[in-house]
Parts: structure tokens; C-alpha cells; sequence
């Protein structure tokens, strides 16, 4: 069965460009290592060539992940969001009940994550909670110390 990977137009171009560094100067560089390894004598007593075939692996693994995610790429239309819900690439204010905090969190594909530019995960327990409530909902998000109650108070689209 084909997974899909939900990216927007953005995340898509970086992962492609990502991977085509990885292709290029990274089996470069690891093969460059091996090269330099394997020079300095026997390779059975030889952690830095053991090291280097590790690292070569890695990187292997690394790759043939990121082509199955560009394989299995589903670019999202930005063009085609409904901000009437909490949905993929909206925008949500939300305010803790208990504590009262404001938090403003952008859902994203788990790939574009990155919660110091506040992107959240779709797939994350908040992002979960809050798929799919409108505005003056209250979203039960479950978590390992508890359970924590949101009220969505704007939903929005930016870029």
C-alpha cells in the first residue's frame, strides 16, 4: 500500500534540494573518507575506515528514505484551504483554559515541523486535537502529563 506524504509547495522544492545535496556532495565526501581510510593500512585495525563505511551507510539509508518521500509526495493546493475549520497550513490562535496563555501555532506536514517558527505537526498530539474545530470550540488535547483544553479563537491562512 502506498503511503502519501502531505508538503506543501515549499517543503516539497527543500526536501528535492535536500536530497539532491545528500546524492551529490554527501556520496562525494563519504567516498572521499573511505579513499582516505583505507590508506592508512590494514582495514581490519582500522576504526577510521569502519567509521567511514558506517557513515556511508547512513547516508545510503538517509537517501532511500527521502526518495520514497518525494515518491510518495502529495503537494497540498494552498490555493484550495478553508479557514471555516482547523485544517493543514491554517493558522490557529488558541488559548489555554486553565492558564490562559495564547499560543498561535501553524499546522503543517509532519516534515516541515519546526516549533521555533511555531509550525506544529499535523500528526502531534495539539495538532490532532485541533483538526477539524472552529472558532469558540474547545479542543481536548491529550497528553502524557494530562489532558489540556484549547479554545480556538481565530483561524486564519498566512504564507
Amino acid at each position: 500500500m502506498a503511503q502519501f506524504t502531505y508538503l506543501t509547495q515549499a517543503g516539497y522544492d527543500k526536501l528535492k534540494a535536500d536530497l539532491e545535496e545528500m546524492r551529490t556532495t554527501g556520496r562525494k565526501e563519504a567516498a572521499k573518507a573511505i579513499a582516505e581510510a583505507r590508506e592508512k593500512g590494514d582495514l581490519s585495525e582500522n576504526a577510521e575506515y569502519d567509521a567511514a563505511k558506517e557513515h556511508q551507510g547512513l547516508l545510503e539509508a538517509k537517501i532511500n528514505g527521502m526518495e520514497q518521500k518525494l515518491g510518495g509526495a502529495r503537494i497540498i493546493d494552498e490555493t484550495m484551504l478553508d479557514t471555516s475549520k482547523v485544517g493543514i497550513l491554517t493558522t490557529v490562535t488558541i488559548k489555554n483554559v486553565k492558564t490562559n496563555k495564547i499560543f498561535v501555532y501553524k499546522l503543517v506536514p509532519e516534515l516541515e515541523s519546526d516549533l521555533k517558527q511555531n509550525k506544529i505537526s499535523a500528526g502531534s498530539p495539539v495538532g490532532q486535537g485541533l483538526l477539524g474545530k472552529v472558532e469558540g470550540e474547545i479542543a481536548l488535547v491529550r497528553t502524557p502529563n494530562g489532558n489540556i483544553e484549547f479554545k480556538v479563537l481565530k483561524i486564519t491562512i498566512e504564507p
